[in-house]
């Protein structure tokens, strides 16, 4: 178990009111820190350069991160799941060199996915993993994109996480509001260790 944090500032020192400084969070203990959230992207407004300027900051503060893409319901409806995804993970990663990405997960959260009572089928999540996957493979090399966990986290559930864990490109899952339930959380935590990939 490893202390986590949801944002950090891209900036060691400076008058950044309200912002956590990365060597703050250092010092309480986090060893990882999600970049461009879905509700840090749609809702706070982190765009591609700030997002691409805090995940590069934490990786030469010497913390994992974990790097968050998703699209919107219209984005999915006119079929730009992909190239959004794809300029996403582009943007996010820009100048990360290949020796890093040993501290990089991808999190794929379709925003349509959260808290909508609307669900991807693993079929779709799967697709969105391995277009992901590809994408690192063209950044980088297939060694690296095979080695790079990709999870899920598009309202992952007692009732589908078996499922989706077991689709070959998802490496796991990023657990939001089922995680707060303790029967719903050991059921997911059991999903994930007896699924193997298909």
């Amino acid at each position: 178990v490893r202390v986590g944090a949801q944002d950090a500032y891209h900036e060691a020192n400076g008058a950044f009111t309200g912002e956590v400084s990365l060597s703050m969070l250092k010092d309480v203990g986090v060893s990882v820190v999600l970049t461009g959230h879905s509700e840090r992207r749609h809702v706070i407004g982190d765009n591609d350069e700030l997002i691409n300027a805090k995940t590069r900051a934490a990786l030469d503060a010497g913390l994992e991160v974990i790097l968050c893409v998703c699209e919107k319901l219209e984005q999915r409806e006119a079929g730009q799941t992909d190239a959004i995804n794809a300029g996403q993970v582009y943007y996010g990663l820009a100048g990360v060199s290949a020796e890093l990405m040993s501290k990089v997960t991808i999190a794929y959260e379709p925003v349509w996915a959260i808290g909508t009572g609307k669900t991807a089928t693993p079929q779709d999540a799967q697709s969105a993993h391995a277009a992901i996957r590809n994408i690192l493979a063209s950044m980088y090399d297939d060694t690296i994109a095979q080695a790079t966990r990709i999870q899920y986290g598009g309202y992952v559930k007692a009732g589908n996480a078996a499922e989706l864990i077991r689709q070959r490109d998802i490496d796991g899952g990023m657990i939001g509001g089922a995680a707060l339930k303790s029967a719903d959380f050991l059921a997911i935590v059991d999903a994930a260790a007896g699924a193997p990939a298909a």
